[in-house]
């Protein structure tokens, strides 16, 4: 039997003004809603430009509780619509602890709670170490009215045991709010690598957990950094059912059939032959003799 479930992804660029960005993503929620979509994410820290290109403690300033003020408008407009929400927000846990977390809101606008992102890069203009304490939430699924989904954050891209831990915990997708891109002194050939790169991992994990992956990323040029878009959805045999541009604003809707997941896990049984008994050493940083 079916389980189809309409996707909403939300590729934009953003502005200083936070509370334009917030109303500019609220339209958009309402313009994918109007194409029917259930789900609808929206990318990474998508109320204020990338600021994690400079280590500025005036950026502390955007950061908010959540729940919150953000939260509390967008429950608003998921109920109004009958749609999920996910929201990737800079919040303030307590004075100087700080997450990059996404809030995820159900179609009836209760909030469901929230994942705070556990891999947190530093790197020349992603200086995401000087504002974001770890995530301490584990890794998390949300049982929304459509699909119960897992959401993971930019950098966990990289990481397949994330991928793998919430796929385990019954996630019927995968979600990355993300905002990466290139430098505009790069040259195409390293551009490129770089971008196929991003979607073959995330594609790998659709692959690897017989799910639906969704990569939402931002446009636009911020602070010498091109964000390349490219936002997509993998099936779980890791095709790509939809891709975006790595310029434009995009408002795109896709259906998929989560209950496709049993036929390509059956055919391809990589959870039946996992050899749980011989993971231990995972654990370690690196397998050497100390």
């Amino acid at each position: 039997m079916a389980k189809n479930v309409k996707l909403g992804l939300v590729q934009m660029t953003c502005t200083a003004n936070k509370q334009e960005n917030l109303d500019k993503a609220i339209e958009k929620v309402k313009e994918a809603a109007a194409k029917g979509a259930q789900v609808i994410c929206l990318q990474e820290l998508f109320t204020s430009l990338y600021f994690c290109d400079v280590e500025d403690y005036d950026n502390f300033e955007l950061a908010e509780t959540i729940p919150g003020p953000s939260t509390d408008v967008l429950q608003i407009v998921a109920k109004d619509l009958g749609v999920v929400i996910i929201a990737s927000l800079f919040e303030k846990r307590a004075q100087g602890i700080y997450h990059n977390t996404t809030a995820v809101l159900d179609a009836d606008g209760s909030y469901l709670g929230k994942y705070r992102k556990m891999h947190i890069p530093d790197d020349p203009g992603f200086y995401e170490k000087f504002y974001f304490t770890p995530g301490d939430l584990g890794y998390k699924v949300f049982k929304t009215k459509f699909a119960t989904i897992g959401v993971l954050i930019c950098w966990d891209q990289w990481y397949p045991e994330a991928a793998r831990i919430t796929s385990l915990m019954g996630a019927e997708i995968l979600f990355y709010p993300t905002a990466i891109g290139w430098a505009t002194t790069q040259d195409l050939p390293t551009n490129e690598e770089q971008h196929n790169a991003w979607q073959t991992i995330q594609s790998s994990h659709a692959i690897a957990n017989g799910v639906h992956v969704v990569g939402v990323n931002r446009v636009g040029e911020e602070a010498g950094v091109k964000f390349w878009g490219g936002s997509f959805i993998a099936n779980p045999f890791g095709r790509l059912l939809y891709k975006g541009s790595v310029d434009n604003e995009e408002v795109h809707v896709q259906e998929v059939d989560l209950a496709k997941s049993d036929s390509y896990r059956v055919h391809w049984p990589f959870l039946r032959d996992r050899r749980i008994d011989s993971y231990q050493p995972i654990v370690k940083r690196y397998i050497d003799e100390d």
